[in-house]
């Protein structure tokens, strides 16, 4: 029996941020648009979040206790156009699916934002429902990274608290 082809999850935007503002929006300014009370392992413990920016960086949440969490961890650094990492929060490193970004200039002071999330048989049964879950979160999450980019104070909330990251 073959295991069921799960289709990855890809997300595109435009923000008003050159290639490289649009990068470190990303990465090193993640714990100001990612949604941690609702979005995370700790939910309201996780005080920060966090990309180390190299291949073999890690991608993990901070508790206000100091405790870490990891989600994954960087395979691809090519700034400022591209990001990959791998994806497990409070999971296996072996179940592991890729996230992929890619910045793309537009114009001078516009860039586009692609975000493929792949690699989904490697959770096995629980392949579709997690790639569902995950669908609506990448939406809710880039919402926020959208609003920030254009400079909002007030980042829109995902619609379903209580959801987790991984």
């Amino acid at each position: 029996m073959t295991a069921e082809v799960v289709p990855p999850i890809r997300r595109s935007l435009v923000v008003p941020l050159s290639q490289a503002d649009a990068f470190d929006l990303f990465v090193r300014r993640i714990a100001d648009w990612w949604p941690l009370a609702t979005i995370s392992l700790g939910r309201l413990e996780a005080a920060s979040c966090h990309i180390e920016p190299s291949i073999g960086g890690r991608i993990f949440e901070r508790a206000r206790d100091g405790t870490e969490a990891l989600w994954g961890t960087v395979v691809a650094w090519d700034a400022p156009w591209r990001l990959a990492f791998t994806w497990h929060p409070g999971r296996a490193a072996a179940s592991a699916q890729e996230v992929e970004v890619q910045f793309v200039e537009v114009l001078a002071a516009q860039t586009r934002v692609e975000v493929v999330h792949r690699g989904w048989e490697r959770a096995g049964e629980r392949a579709a429902p997690m790639r569902a879950r995950h669908d609506g979160g990448w939406q809710a999450i880039l919402a926020r990274f959208e609003a920030l980019s254009r400079g909002e104070a007030a980042l829109p909330e995902p619609p379903e608290p209580g959801g987790r990251s991984g």
